[in-house]
C-alpha cells in the first residue's frame, strides 16, 4: 500500500447508501412486527387475517409451484406494453399541443374530460370492445398513462422560454432539430415525471382489470384466492404488489427522474 493510499480521504458513500437502504426497509420491518404482535395478542381468526408465518408458507408454496412467477410476469408484461404504447402516442401529441395554441385550445377540454375517466373507469367498456384478456387490460393501462404523460409533456413544452425557441429558429434550426435539440430536452423532466405518475395509476388499474378481465396476473391471483377463502394468499399477493411497485419506483423510476432533472432540469447534481 502506498502513502497516498494510506492518507486517502475516507469515502462515506457506501455507508450513506447503507443508511438510506436501512431507512427504506425499517418501516416495512416495523409493520411486519406490529402485524404479528396484533394477530397473536388478539387471537385474530386466520380466515379474517393470518399471521406472518402462515403468509410466508403460502407465499413459498406459490414460488415452488411456479404460479407466482406466471402471475408477476403477466402483470409486468401488460404494464410494459400499455405504458410504451401510451408514451409513444402521448409525447408527440403533448408536443403538438405545446407548440400550437389552436391544437391546445381544441384538445384541452377533451383532456380534462377524459382525464377523470382514465384507468379503471374504462374496464367495463374495454371488456366489451376487446373481450376478456390482454387487449382489454392493455387498453385500461394505456388510458391510465396516456393522459398524464400528454399533459405533462404539454407543461414541459410550455415552460421552455420563447426567446430560446426564437433564438434557435433564427439560427436556422430545422423543425427536426428544434424537436430533437430544444423541445424534447426542455420537456423531458416533465415527461419523466408524467411517466412515473402514470405508471402508478397504471399499476392500480392493472390490478383492478385483472380481477375481471383475465385468468392470470396478480389481480387474478387476489380474486381467485378470495373465491377459495385463502386469506393468506390474498395478503401475500397484496405484499407482492406493493413490493414490486416500491422496487420499480425506487430502483428505476425515481433514479430516472432524478437523473433527467439534473441533466436537463433546474436541479444541480450535489
Amino acid at each position: 500500500m502506498t502513502v497516498a493510499d494510506e492518507t486517502a480521504p475516507f469515502s462515506p458513500v457506501p455507508y450513506q447508501r447503507t443508511w438510506q437502504a436501512f431507512k427504506f426497509v425499517a418501516p416495512l420491518i416495523f409493520l411486519v412486527v406490529v402485524w404479528q404482535v396484533v394477530v397473536t395478542v388478539f387471537s385474530v381468526n386466520p380466515r379474517i387475517f393470518p399471521d406472518v408465518p402462515t403468509v410466508a408458507r403460502a407465499g413459498w408454496g406459490t414460488i415452488v409451484d411456479g404460479s407466482l412467477f406466471a402471475h408477476v410476469g403477466a402483470s409486468l408484461w401488460r404494464v410494459t406494453v400499455g405504458t410504451v404504447l401510451a408514451i409513444l402516442t402521448a409525447v408527440p401529441l403533448g408536443i403538438a399541443m405545446g407548440v400550437s395554441k389552436p391544437v391546445s385550445d381544441f384538445l384541452t377540454p377533451l383532456f380534462r374530460f377524459f382525464s377523470v375517466l382514465a384507468g379503471i373507469a374504462w374496464i367495463p367498456i374495454a371488456t366489451l370492445w376487446f373481450g376478456y384478456g390482454f387487449g382489454a387490460i392493455t387498453f385500461v393501462i394505456f388510458n391510465a398513462v396516456f393522459f398524464v404523460v400528454a399533459y405533462n409533456t404539454l407543461l414541459g413544452v410550455s415552460t421552455i422560454p420563447m426567446p430560446l425557441r426564437h433564438a434557435a429558429a433564427s439560427l436556422g434550426t430545422s423543425r427536426w432539430q428544434m424537436l430533437k435539440e430544444v423541445l424534447l430536452p426542455g420537456a423531458l423532466p416533465n415527461i419523466v415525471i408524467g411517466i412515473r405518475t402514470g405508471i402508478g395509476f397504471a399499476w392500480r388499474g392493472l390490478i383492478a382489470a385483472e380481477m375481471i378481465a383475465t385468468n392470470v396476473g396478480l389481480g387474478y391471483m387476489l380474486f381467485l384466492a378470495r373465491d377459495f377463502y385463502r386469506t393468506e394468499i390474498i395478503v401475500f399477493a397484496m405484499i407482492v404488489i406493493g413490493l414490486i411497485w416500491l422496487l420499480l419506483d425506487r430502483l428505476l423510476l425515481a433514479p430516472l427522474e432524478r437523473a433527467t432533472i439534473e441533466r436537463w432540469g433546474l436541479v444541480q447534481r450535489t
